[in-house]
């Protein structure tokens, strides 16, 4: 029975997987989780002429490396010094970066233009009242507060080695959304934060870049990577895609993500004017409204939220009635899903990104994994719990065991059943907004989209819903736990 009901999980997710497959003539573009990103992300879009669908916000540089390796995604954009200290960390940094790419079916274009590399960066009063003009005059104030990009507190190109570089002495670093840093850094709860130079934070917040004295950042020169393969399949796209070589400048980067930034621009049409004054390339673009967002996001939701939560009914009530049964079996099926309640939920869906690429798919595997744990202990704790004489009289009767489980216990034990799946309805809910960090969409995407671009409207745009959604998923299991449950079992 649990093996079926395993089956037809499978079954579903690859099912899922296929409606949401690509077309062999499609090509997937994705962007980092950071403005410049998604504005390189949407000039390749719409230079190319071709049918493409843009990943926004995908994630950090290992998910979207991965992703191009397994072929989940064509082209994204990308910086040579990242390419060279994280990648490749190890090889000869003076090695041709085309020679490591290709035996990958990596290819690269030439640089975009513009070196966008790390810099940290404080308040001009902080800086001046301290006399700190560089980092290495960061070494005599270590009573500092630090806050980098979490992607940077643990790159080797990052803080580790910036560390050392410097000898630096400030242990306690918090890591943090590199967005969320420029927050801390004007409210005065944090004096030092990584920057990326080409940020429009910069100058909209007159932050004073500390002069890297000891040279320790490489060039980190914007490029697009993209799969060898399409210079064969999709020779046009390529070439399309070359007409950004060496044409963006850093003032002209730093100019785009100010509108996109500080303007509230949409990234799309930042870009569609960009090629029009720069590469005479008109591009059609939409812009949706806040309406057919919301109905976008929420039917992404609810898909995401109802496949797993429906697989895991099927797998989670098998295995609860099982864990009755067996009582050395029950201990050993509660304490894996209790084990993988406790895996962070954004550590669980990077876990399953090698097992099934991007998207939709590895959100749903993860949802349904938190979904279990309830369902089984309350199926459990529910068959556990009836009073022992009901069971005599059960058996007084001569009901079999099936018999007994049927008409007896498994109507006793609904009320504490289905607590659990209002329980783990409601988890996955909230749980679900995590998804849009690997491409599921869903209430998270504005949720993202808002932190990046500071803006709140945007952020209550997928908090609402989702709040309202979670008190509509327990309103409707109250709902039906009044029909389903005689009154008196409900007392």
């Amino acid at each position: 029975m649990t093996a079926n009901k395993i089956k037809i999980f499978i079954f579903t997710i690859l099912l899922f997987e296929c409606f949401n497959c690509r077309a062999e003539s499609q090509i997937t573009i994705a962007s980092k989780t950071f403005t410049e990103s998604v504005i390189l992300g949407e000039l390749a879009s719409q230079i190319t002429g071709a049918k493409t669908v843009h990943q926004k916000q995908l994630g950090g540089t290992r998910v979207l490396w991965s992703a191009l390796l397994r072929g989940d995604i064509d082209i994204y954009p990308e910086y040579s010094g990242t390419l060279l200290h994280e990648i490749f960390a190890g090889h000869d940094k003076n090695t041709d970066l085309h020679a490591l790419l290709k035996p990958l079916g990596i290819a690269a274009t030439r640089a975009i233009g513009f070196n966008n590399t790390y810099a940290l960066g404080m308040r001009p009063a902080s800086a001046t009242e301290l006399g700190i003009n560089t980092i290495s005059d960061l070494a005599n104030h270590p009573e500092l507060q630090i806050g980098f990009s979490n992607e940077f507190i643990n790159r080797s190109d990052g803080w580790p080695g910036l560390q050392t570089h410097y000898r630096l002495p400030q242990k306690k670093v918090r890591g943090l959304d590199h967005d969320l840093a420029y927050r801390g850094l004007t409210n005065e709860s944090l004096d030092v934060i990584d920057l990326y130079t080409t940020d429009a934070e910069i100058h909209y917040y007159n932050i004073k870049i500390l002069h890297d004295d000891l040279n320790y950042f490489p060039e980190y020169n914007a490029i697009f990577l993209y799969r060898l393969e399409l210079e064969q399949s999709a020779p046009q796209v390529i070439r399309q895609l070359k007409r950004l070589e060496n044409v963006i400048t850093a003032d002209a980067m730093t100019t785009m993500n100010m509108q996109a930034k500080l303007e509230r621009v949409p990234e799309a049409e930042v870009a569609a004017k960009y090629l029009s004054t720069q590469l005479n390339v008109n591009s059609e673009i939409v812009i949706d409204s806040r309406w057919s967002r919301l109905v976008r996001h929420s039917i992404e939701h609810l898909v995401l939220v109802g496949i797993s939560l429906g697989a895991a009914i099927l797998v989670a009530l098998p295995l609860g009635i099982a864990a009755y049964l067996n009582t050395r079996l029950g201990q050993f099926i509660l304490s894996c899903t209790a084990i993988i309640q406790t895996i962070p939920s954004l550590a669980l869906l990077v876990f399953m990104i090698p097992l099934l690429g991007i998207g939709s798919p590895p959100a749903i595997a993860a949802l349904f994994l938190y979904s279990l744990l309830p369902i089984i202990r309350n199926t459990h704790t529910g068959l556990h719990d009836i009073a022992p004489p009901v069971r005599e009289s059960a058996k007084a009767l001569g009901l079999s065991r099936t018999a007994r489980l049927r008409l007896v216990e498994l109507p006793l034990a609904t009320r504490s059943i289905l607590a659990g799946i209002k329980t783990s309805a409601v988890i996955n809910v909230g749980t679900a907004t995590l998804g849009a960090l690997i491409g599921a969409g869903g209430y998270g995407q504005p949720i993202l989209t808002g932190i990046r671009l500071d803006d709140t409207s945007l952020i209550l745009e997928g908090a609402i819903p989702a709040a309202l959604l979670a008190l509509l998923v327990q309103y409707s299991f109250d709902l039906a736990e009044r029909l389903l449950i005689s009154k008196g079992l409900r007392s």
